[in-house]
């Protein structure tokens, strides 16, 4: 079912929404452009969500994007390991619905 290829489907979306879509994209380029976190954090930030939502399309994206932005293996590497954390912590934290009082 992945594959890079059916991005390109995308554009299915621009023609059959098209306001909606070009707020989409405005946002999207808006949200990763230099602020307060530099292109390279949010492109961290990003590659972490993608590691928890498990996007494949976003994975790969976010990734080469935090490459291109300077993220180095040992970047990647924290920011995959928080991920887990995050995803870990989220199981844990849920056990305590298994219990009663």
């Amino acid at each position: 079912m992945f594959d890079m290829k059916h991005l390109s489907r995308l554009k299915k979306l621009d023609e059959n929404a098209p306001e909606a879509m070009k707020t989409f994209w405005a946002f999207d380029k808006a949200v990763f452009e230099e602020g307060a976190l530099s292109a390279q954090q949010k492109q961290l930030i990003a590659v972490a969500v993608a590691l928890t939502t498990q996007c494949p399309y976003c994975i790969e994206l976010h990734t080469k994007a935090a490459r291109d932005a300077g993220a180095s293996e040992a970047q990647l590497s924290e920011a995959a390991l928080v991920a887990a954390a995050i995803r870990a912590g989220g199981a844990i934290t849920h056990a305590s619905h298994l219990f009663r009082g």
